[in-house]
């Protein structure tokens, strides 16, 4: 699949379909951002939990399919839209990380807002941080109430997608957003204790329209590592959660199967005489999650304190599994781990200096 797939529009002009990567160059060192390896939990890629809507929307929205139903509920800022879940997909990837690194997990996480704008390919202009805080604000205030399980666990009561959040800012309310603090839900919580989430594509972030992303949520869920899978067209628009009428959606399905290079992981065919959609399955995704393995070995207990030494203010821990996210996609092991790894981390200070 090429990095950047175009689009020839009705008029003759050419459109990027993927938004362009904003951090491809990095030195030896350093992994690539848009390459790391993404997490979402399962449930949250199944139903429609998340509005496709770039304006705010603040009805309550009502799902039900095969049994299972779904109520959600917008707060005072709107619905959190699929782009706010990528706040959430930020979350998920840390803590699985930190679990197959053996370390203990909390549904609170302490996050540097500049590493999570560029983990999900996001600017860092003041429009960026803003954008950061609307997306927070989102998801504090949207309200769920469900059948859907998550672990084994039936959660009756009406919960957030996050239950609290803290922000923190240079020079008062006005300043920039440098860091905040987000507890996770039980419902999602759960599910990531039961090991209920699917690796998601690198390009998952770049992908540029609302539809696109819930669609590859769909295929990446239902399709997964089979060949082929079909479903219906009015199924389809149900499962997303799309506001548009059939006949538009119909449309905008026709135009994302005529591009179909820059879709990741499935070839998207729309199946005129059956009206259904159908998925081919690429194989992409098996050397993604080969990238996802722990590469590097085991590190001595003094690496860390130099590492800290080298690479001050820093969560050392971030910067191993950045460190080994890197070899993974490298396909390299170094001959000296600790040594490679103090490296890396000397390496890292210089590129970006205190956390911020």
């Amino acid at each position: 699949m090429t990095n950047v797939a175009e689009i020839v529009t009705d008029s003759g002009s050419v459109t990027q379909a993927l938004v362009p990567d904003r951090y491809p160059q990095r030195d030896i060192f350093l992994c690539d951002v848009g390459d790391a390896v993404l997490k979402d939990i399962i449930p949250q890629m199944e139903h429609p939990f998340y509005s496709l809507s770039k304006m705010p929307e603040r009805n309550i929205r009502r799902y039900e399919h095969n049994g299972q139903w779904l109520e959600v509920r917008p707060g005072p800022y709107g619905l959190a839209t699929i782009y706010d879940k990528d706040i959430l997909i930020f979350c998920i990837s840390q803590i699985m990380e930190a679990k197959k690194a053996g370390r203990e997990i909390s549904k609170t996480l302490r996050i540097n807002s500049r590493e999570l704008l560029a983990f999900i390919n996001r600017g860092t202009s003041g429009r960026d941080y803003q954008a950061l805080q609307d997306s927070i604000n989102r998801l504090d205030g949207t309200r769920i109430a469900t059948n859907i399980i998550t672990g084994d666990i039936e959660q009756t009561q009406t919960f957030g997608l996050i239950d609290a959040s803290s922000i923190r800012r240079q020079h008062g309310l006005d300043g920039r957003l440098l860091a905040c603090e987000i507890t996770l839900s039980d419902w999602v919580f759960n599910a990531i204790n039961h090991n209920e989430v699917l690796t998601l594509h690198p390009h998952y972030f770049r992908l540029r329209k609302p539809l696109e992303r819930r669609v590859y949520e769909l295929a990446r869920k239902h399709c997964g590592q089979q060949a082929e899978w079909k479903i219906g067209l009015p199924t389809l628009l149900k499962k997303t959660g799309s506001q548009s009428p059939e006949k538009r959606f119909r449309q905008m399905i026709k135009e994302l199967a005529k591009s179909p290079d820059h879709f990741p992981d499935y070839l998207v065919t729309y199946c005129e005489s059956e009206d259904a959609v159908k998925f081919n399955n690429r194989n992409t995704m098996k050397l993604v999650e080969e990238q996802a393995k722990y590469a590097g070995g085991m590190l001595q207990f003094e690496t860390y304190a130099e590492a800290r030494n080298v690479c001050p203010g820093w969560d050392i821990k971030f910067v191993e599994n950045e460190w080994r996210r890197w070899l993974a996609q490298q396909d390299v092991e170094p001959r000296n781990p600790d040594r490679a790894f103090v490296g890396f981390a000397k390496q890292w200070f210089e590129k970006r200096g205190n956390p911020k």
